[in-house]
């Protein structure tokens, strides 16, 4: 593997960083002001508008997708500017269209979508026109066991007719959130793994109501739309809003998640940095008992292992990305999953010594600290948790160790 970059990743990379530096970090708080001013508003507050715009004409626009409407970058490119963009997770991967659950409903669309799915809905999501959601998880069964997933999507003559229940659908409360991507069950009888099919279907459609939007760690997440709890009573769409062959659903939703997961990873990694900088310069300028932070052995031991824990980790997600672009995202599943768990793991406890270094400050809102550990928290979690992630790692090594012939 070749740690070097292209000449083009780094100059993404230093345009990147500028913007981030010039535009976003400096958005930040008049995003805060915005939202606060007006609580009923679910969505990007309007300065994101101008970010867009403006990462439109700097040519950062649809970076992740390695495809002709993207900036063309592999898997590995990628990650270091998906790395820049979570310094600022709320508004960055947003600013330059390279967000969640968008990154992963433009990436099945292109890869499944008709000609007329993709004119519908993939260009305005390129374009950043509107949102999506996509709704999986449910809140009656265990859903990281995607088999219990039991939403009804039944034939009737040329519709499909959904009743069930989801949650967790990311940006569902948005005004701009105009599609949801449904899994549920269309052959009840057949196999398993081949029960599940996905439909499109318009937030619009009568019958589709959201009930509400769960909070993570007491954040509302305004500024993504929100998590939506969704009841589908008797929704009718058209045959054709089914996406990828039917009885298919699992393999099309891997299709998102696989990359969704590590997309994930690199911009923790980004969030992670910006808590070293945090502490790093905190420690330099706060006083206790005579001297500062940074003096104290406790806190250059934190911040040393900190240092290494994160290098590490990154080095565990480019391995990833780079199997990925090389084999294929199902060679690289067990990297992605020993990501998965190790990376967010690693970056609550970075983003934790940054909080006790702040002290009080570092529990309020007076820094961005809570939401940074409340995002690295939600992503042990959100994707599959970690147990999943373990025991198909664990699974994996049973079935690839050799046995060995120790003496007796």
């Amino acid at each position: 593997m070749d740690f070097e970059y292209s000449p083009k990743v780094k100059e993404l990379q230093q345009k990147l960083t500028t913007f981030m530096q010039e535009h976003v970090l400096p958005a930040e708080a008049v995003a805060a002001q915005q939202l606060a001013a007006d609580p009923s508003h679910w969505g990007a507050p309007p300065i994101m508008a101008e970010l867009k715009a403006t990462a439109k004409k700097s040519g950062l626009w649809n970076l992740f997708l390695p495809a002709r409407e993207g900036a063309g970058l592999s898997n590995l490119e990628y990650a270091p500017l998906a790395e820049l963009t979570g310094w600022s997770p709320l508004i960055g991967p947003e600013a330059v269209n390279c967000n969640p659950p968008d990154t992963g409903n433009m990436e099945l669309l292109h890869l499944y979508g008709t000609e007329q799915q993709k004119a519908e809905w993939l260009t305005p999501l390129l374009d950043g026109d509107f949102r999506s959601c996509f709704s999986m998880t449910e809140p009656e069964v265990a859903s990281s066991d995607a088999n219990n997933v039991c939403l009804d999507i039944a034939e009737d003559g040329d519709e499909w007719v959904l009743t069930g229940r989801k949650w967790w659908s990311t940006a569902a409360l948005r005004e701009a959130c105009k599609v949801a991507m449904v899994m549920g069950v269309t052959d009840s009888d057949a196999p398993v793994g081949s029960r599940h099919s996905i439909v499109l279907v318009p937030m619009d459609t009568p019958g589709l109501q959201i009930v509400r939007s769960t909070t993570v760690l007491g954040f509302d997440d305004r500024h993504e739309g929100g998590h939506g709890e969704i009841v589908f009573d008797s929704v009718r769409v058209p045959k054709e809003n089914l996406l990828g062959p039917r009885g298919r659903g699992f393999a099309v939703a891997q299709a998102r998640l696989g990359p969704g997961r590590i997309h994930h990873c690199m911009r923790l990694i980004g969030m992670a940095e910006r808590a070293i900088a945090l502490l790093t310069e905190r420690a330099r300028t706060r006083v206790a008992f005579g001297s500062p932070l940074a003096d104290l052995g406790v806190v250059q031991a934190n911040l040393a292992d900190s240092r290494i824990k994160l290098d590490a980790a990154r080095l565990l997600v480019l391995r990833a990305a780079w199997r990925m672009d090389v084999e294929g995202n199902k060679a690289a599943r067990h990297d992605i999953a020993a990501a998965k768990v190790l990376v967010p793991l690693t970056v609550k406890d970075i983003i934790d010594n940054a909080i006790q270094v702040f002290g009080g400050a570092g529990l309020s809102q007076d820094t961005i600290l809570p939401v940074l550990y409340a995002q690295a928290r939600f992503l042990q979690i959100a994707d599959g948790p970690d147990e999943v992630h373990r025991r198909s790692l664990a699974r994996a090594e049973f079935a690839a160790t050799p046995v060995l012939n120790e003496p007796k």
